[in-house]
């Protein structure tokens, strides 16, 4: 569907790693609609900033996301990442939500 999108292409990708922890660069280009250069520029970003942490496992990489950091819009940094993705369809795991319980 051409025209705006109420989501950037970093919140899509945020999305679809948080869902998809071992999903490749390739397949959320794929799922976004934008090259691959484009999404491997939008990760190092999400990883530069610390939303995500990549880690090699064999010939792929598995992401974490960090649902504590905040929004990076001046009027919403009092909102966490992890409201916004479990809006979007995310599930948190059980030692994440223990996390925030013992908070």
């Amino acid at each position: 569907m051409p025209g705006w999108k109420f989501l950037t292409n970093h919140a899509l990708i945020l999305c679809l790693v948080a869902q998809q922890p071992r999903i490749t660069a390739r397949d959320i280009s794929a799922a976004v609609g934008i090259t691959e250069k484009a999404t491997r520029n939008i990760i190092n970003d999400l990883e530069a900033d610390g939303y995500i942490t990549k880690k090699r496992e064999g010939r792929r990489i598995k992401y974490r996301v960090d649902p504590d950091m905040p929004l990076r819009s001046e009027t919403q940094q009092n909102k966490a990442i992890g409201d916004l993705l479990e809006t979007l369809g995310w599930k948190r795991r059980r030692s994440q939500a223990k996390k925030e319980v013992a908070v």
